[in-house]
């Protein structure tokens, strides 16, 4: 049996097996398969005889609700998913080289935490190389890490998650930065000339969603300080929607250092005078070590590293 997966797999597996997999998984059924991909019922159902045949194996059992997936079914269509977008990314790669552009990077960013060092490094590649493009997907890491596992994602740049979760992922530290109480200006807090942790308890709070990194960590600081969490709260991790909130309400939230302390942003933040531990890895960059790095990620790396070392530089020279 092993064999002749093997031979198989090495020798007749073709790309329309792929893109038959992937549709059957999205639709379920042969009459939609065929219907989508204007081909007659008969050669669809012929198309996947064909392949359990050739691996000697059933992939999907026939229900009155349609197709259900074997565990054979569903480990060779998440590999066809895969497959599929790599063959995609070397189409979109060919495409590039033959106009005179250089290549295309899809980026992953946890956006609280990334967006000035991503800012910077993405200048810094447009500057060396105009024609690399890049795509950027905002998300969590429990989005963003098995998009970054199955290939959708060329890089993962933010808040590094703990090393115990990193699995076939590896990862440079790139930017280390505390994590800021921050309010709006008008805050009655901030008029205030000295500010104690009790000072905090009546506000409400813009909290990174449960579950995300910063969470659990944050709460069990607050804790600390005796600071319960009230119910008036707003779960969010979208940069643009926290500055505008605090501009129109009295919520307190948490930001990275460098965000917070933006006076060049149209809508400048108040950061309070209350110490928070190290509540978060540093920001950095995640990639996937079995996926050969393109040149235009390994550009990308590269750009997020001159960018953090300016941005030291920067924070140093401030202090």
């Amino acid at each position: 049996m092993s064999a002749e997966i093997d031979w198989y797999l090495q020798i007749n597996l073709k790309a329309r097996h792929l893109r038959l997999l992937v549709t059957i998984d999205s639709y379920r059924n042969l009459s939609q398969v065929a219907e989508v991909t204007h081909v007659t019922l008969p050669a669809v159902s012929k198309s996947l005889a064909e392949l359990e045949r050739g691996l000697g194996l059933s992939l999907f059992t026939r229900t009155g609700q349609g197709l259900v997936p074997t565990p054979y079914g569903e480990c060779l269509t998440r590999h066809a998913h895969a497959m599929l977008h790599v063959l995609h990314q070397a189409r979109d790669e060919l495409k590039a080289l033959s106009a005179g552009t250089e290549g295309k990077i899809e980026i992953g960013v946890l956006p609280v935490s990334a967006s000035i060092l991503l800012t910077q490094a993405l200048k810094l590649l447009k500057e060396r190389s105009p024609g690399t493009n890049v795509k950027i997907v905002e998300g969590s890491a429990a989005t963003l890490l098995p998009d970054l596992w199955q290939g959708h994602l060329d890089l993962v740049v933010g808040r590094l998650p703990p090393p115990d979760t990193l699995g076939s992922f590896d990862e440079k530290e790139l930017l280390e930065e505390p994590v800021m109480l921050v309010t709006g200006r008008h805050h009655p807090l901030a008029r205030k000339k000295s500010v104690q942790w009790a000072d905090l308890r009546p506000y409400p709070w813009i909290l990174p969603p449960i579950g995300s990194i910063l969470r659990d960590p944050l709460e069990r600081a607050l804790e600390v300080h005796e600071v319960p969490l009230t119910n008036n709260y707003i779960e969010t991790v979208s940069l643009h929607v926290i500055r505008a909130h605090l501009q129109v309400s009295d919520c307190i939230a948490v930001m990275a250092d460098s965000s917070a302390r933006n006076a060049a942003h149209p809508q400048p933040l108040h950061t309070l005078p209350l110490t928070l531990p190290r509540l978060l890895r540093p920001a950095g960059v995640l990639w996937n070590r079995v996926r050969t790095l393109t040149p235009s990620a390994q550009l990308m790396l590269s750009c997020l590293e001159e960018a953090a070392r300016r941005l030291t530089e920067q924070a140093r020279e401030a202090r």
